[in-house]
């Protein structure tokens, strides 16, 4: 499940790839996928992968960044 989108479920395409000489061989259209740090619905930080559509349509909160302490 590595390369499924964690809100919509978006996940890779199959075919050919056809060449000028009309070759068929099999091929794979991956998604737009990115690794963001989201609060999850229990109010935990996680990281998942999300695809780009959903992140641009804002289905996702992203996580606010984590403040270090300079000590």
């Amino acid at each position: 499940m590595a390369f499924v989108c964690y809100t919509c479920g978006k996940a890779p395409g199959s075919g050919n790839q056809v060449s000028h000489a009309n070759n068929k061989s099999r091929r794979r259209w991956l998604p737009n996928l990115q690794t963001v740090k989201i609060i999850d619905r229990e109010g935990r930080r996680r990281r998942v992968r999300v695809c780009t559509r959903c992140l641009s349509a804002g289905k996702i909160t992203k996580a606010p960044p984590v403040a270090v302490s300079q000590t």
